[in-house]
């Protein structure tokens, strides 16, 4: 189980969440109101949240876009991580990241298989960092972005959370470009 160490006060982080389908809109975007809502109940700020077509240039260009935006620390995309022809999320974010963090993607399908056993392997989950911002793209389910939250980015995004998150690390993310 997770520990909080709740003498320190806790930190919000700013979040944007992009939803990459051909086919969903805002009305019907189950998987990214399931983040929205995660992300509010943890007390955090969701400062953008868009819907792109499974397009290479288009979901890049979003990602770079809020990666630009110093009112944003945190990305998280929904879809596009399966095998389709269609599903390029990870093709298109991967190529901006400055370090990826290999170990979201190994925890995402550890905690998956519990629940979905060897159908994890569907998914190409990943996460990096790029230009001092976080970026996570989760599959196009809601008990995925549930999975992923829940068990991962709900902790690490926490600063009260021990004995290390990703929080407490932000303000060196950029020490190389000050030198």
């Amino acid at each position: 189980m997770p520990k909080l160490d709740e003498s320190r006060p806790f930190i919000p982080v700013r979040i944007a969440v992009l939803t990459v389908s051909d086919t969903r809109k805002l009305e019907d975007d189950r998987s990214g109101s399931t983040l929205v809502e995660l992300i509010a109940e943890a007390g955090h700020e969701l400062v953008d949240r868009a819907i792109v077509p499974d397009d290479v240039a288009r979901i890049r260009a979003r990602v770079q876009g809020w990666i630009a935006d110093p009112a944003v620390d945190v990305v998280i995309t929904t879809g596009g991580t399966g095998f389709t022809g269609r599903d390029v999320t990870p093709e298109a974010v991967r190529p901006l990241f400055e370090k990826e963090i290999d170990g979201f993607s190994i925890v995402f399908h550890m905690l998956s298989f519990q629940k979905i056993e060897t159908s994890t392997i569907q998914s190409r989950a990943c996460g990096g960092l790029a230009g001092g911002t976080y970026i996570f793209c989760l599959p196009g389910s809601p008990g995925a972005c549930k999975d992923g939250w829940n068990g991962i980015l709900k902790w690490q995004l926490d600063n009260r959370h021990r004995p290390c998150n990703f929080v407490e690390i932000m303000p060196r993310l950029e020490e190389h470009r000050r030198s």
